[in-house]
């Protein structure tokens, strides 16, 4: 069955074709349709099942007839036909970084241009001199994107959480030059979303030529694609491409606000603008001629008479709405999290016992970390009856191995993970604070009622895929548990975090405690949370330390 991301990228790659082909009005809405597919909480099949797929923004009768289509076969007999009507160079054209279908339409139908060779060919001979619209910086940044492109993979999202230690090593670089000012990421990974394509990074600085140097020489930079004027373009090592821009301080938060996206929120902005008459670019926002903000996003917000709306939510999914209201609810953040409800301890052998000196010093690391972040508590997953013990006499002694007697305790709570046959025998005399409840090969869904009551708390764990995770969010709610959000495939994304969080079931953010300092999990689960519109209220380890850790082992007087 065809995924939603199957679906999304099929009809924008028919709004290509279209826009290749010139139709004016079609593109858009095959655009549109996919957006709203990429974004559902649900598998389309589910949806196309219940017979409401009208119900999806941007799907109508012809597209719904072709989502079907798609599900039932795998293909689509109109997309099919319309990759025949164009040359096939004219799709291997679109694949080069910075050249859409409107510019590849312009090749074919005024150049005869057809395929990425006869671009580079036409360029050499001087073909696009003195085309309208094609000076000669443009057309040195085709001709760099050509050969860049030659031999090239086709370009590929990246998991958010590969991206992030990159990201911050680059803004770590940029920063440390002298003369730069601000240094911030914007795009998809500034919205926390799940996968980025690529990354935009804007900086303010007084001496560009020295950015760009000092930042095509960072070990991450594999080449310089482009350079010229304000921007520079290079690839990592690991094949993702990177711009780096240089703007005007005046012009930074209308930048910022330009290059975070997304697209369907920018639009939705120009068109406010212009019902009060204004206008809303990358460089500010006009009355006329007159600049009326551009310095920061809060600049360019009040002039639309909007509250600023944080990155993650700018999706067009009723934030714009929301923010003509008034101010938006506060997202939960780092420092509203009060512990972390899901540590494990580093093990020799994966899953295995370890000695009583490696545990000890395993919960002294794991508990200075949690002291230096203000935690009030951590749960910690023990593997064996002995380790439960080894916690139970360790925890009693972690406060003044600390040496701070005069700050409240540090709870530390007994955790055992367990998969839907609940938990073993030979965990009976543990007596966790709770359960970590995962799905497994031999039981991927929800334990039955007379294994759940048996259970007690727990917090669902290492849930991926949009069918698990809606059967899981059911478990959760019905049981009083709560779900754990987090990144890669066996984790919550942001969009079943949300439907969690609508269903009312409490979200557990992982705060990255058990893991090396550079480890990104803890920053994209809380971008997760995030994203999926979640308030310090939603996130259970977010409440007062005392609430969450009530019942816990406590220590000995």
């Amino acid at each position: 069955m065809p995924t939603n991301t199957e679906v999304a990228e099929l009809f924008q790659g028919i709004a290509d074709i279209l826009d290749v082909q010139g139709e004016k009005f079609k593109p858009e809405a095959y655009r549109r349709a996919a957006r709203s597919i990429e974004s559902l909480t649900e598998e389309l099949s589910a949806v196309a099942a219940r017979d409401e797929l009208r119900t999806i923004p941007g799907v109508g009768e012809a597209i719904e007839e072709k989502i079907k289509e798609f599900l039932a076969t795998g293909k689509l007999d109109y997309y099919e036909r319309l990759r025949k009507e164009v040359p096939p160079g004219i799709l291997e054209m679109l694949a080069i970084p910075g050249l859409g279908p409107k510019t590849a339409r312009r090749f074919w139908q005024e150049l005869k241009v057809e395929t990425p060779a006869q671009l580079a060919d036409a360029i050499q001979q001087g073909r696009l001199n003195g085309v309208a619209g094609f000076g000669p910086k443009k057309i040195e940044q085709i001709r760099a994107a050509v050969v860049a492109a030659q031999g090239m993979p086709p370009a590929t999202r990246m998991p958010i959480e590969q991206a992030f230690p990159i990201a911050l090593r680059l803004t770590h670089g940029l920063r440390e030059v002298r003369g730069v000012e601000q240094c911030e990421i914007a795009g998809s990974f500034r919205r926390r979303r799940e996968t980025v394509g690529d990354l935009d990074i804007l900086v303010t600085a007084t001496d560009r030529e020295t950015v760009f140097d000092t930042f095509s020489k960072l070990p991450e930079v594999r080449e310089v694609r482009l350079r010229g004027g304000t921007k520079e373009t290079v690839i990592l090592t690991n094949g993702l491409q990177v711009d780096l821009r240089i703007v005007d301080p005046g012009e930074f938060g209308a930048a910022l606000l330009y290059f975070t996206g997304s697209k369907d929120h920018n639009v939705m902005l120009r068109s406010l603008a212009r019902d009060r008459g204004l206008k809303i670019n990358e460089y500010g926002i006009f009355r006329g001629d007159d600049r009326v903000g551009g310095r920061t996003e809060e600049e360019m917000y009040r002039a639309l008479s909007l509250a600023w709306i944080p990155p993650e939510l700018r999706e067009n999914h009723g934030e714009i709405e929301a923010a003509a209201k008034g101010p938006l609810p506060t997202l939960v953040e780092a420092t509203n999290l009060t512990g972390d409800l899901h540590c494990h301890l580093a093990r020799t052998v994966p899953g295995g016992d370890i000695t009583a000196r490696e545990f000890t010093a395993g919960v002294d690391r794991l508990a200075a970390t949690a002291r230096a972040r203000k935690f009030g508590y951590a749960g910690v997953v023990v593997a064996s009856v002995s380790e439960s013990g080894r916690l139970d006499s360790v925890a009693d002694d972690v406060h003044e191995h600390l040496g701070r007697a005069d700050s409240p305790p540090l709870r530390l709570g007994r955790v055992v993970e367990v998969d839907g046959a609940g938990i073993p025998p030979e965990f009976a005399a543990v007596k966790p604070a709770y359960v970590i409840l995962r799905p497994s090969a031999a039981h991927p869904d929800p334990p039955p009622p007379a294994v759940s009551k048996k259970l007690g708390a727990a917090v669902v764990a290492h849930v991926g895929g949009d069918a698990a995770s809606r059967k899981w969010v059911a478990w959760a709610k019905a049981n009083g548990a709560a779900i754990e959000v987090g990144p890669g495939p066996s984790r919550l994304d942001s969009t079943a975090a949300r439907l969690a969080r609508e269903s009312g079931v409490p979200l557990v953010v992982p705060t990255g405690i058990d893991r090396p300092a550079e480890d990104p999990t803890g920053a994209v689960a809380l971008g997760f949370a995030r994203r999926a519109g979640a308030v310090p209220t939603d996130v259970r380890n977010a409440a007062p330390a005392a609430e969450v850790s009530r019942g816990w082992p406590k220590r000995k007087a």
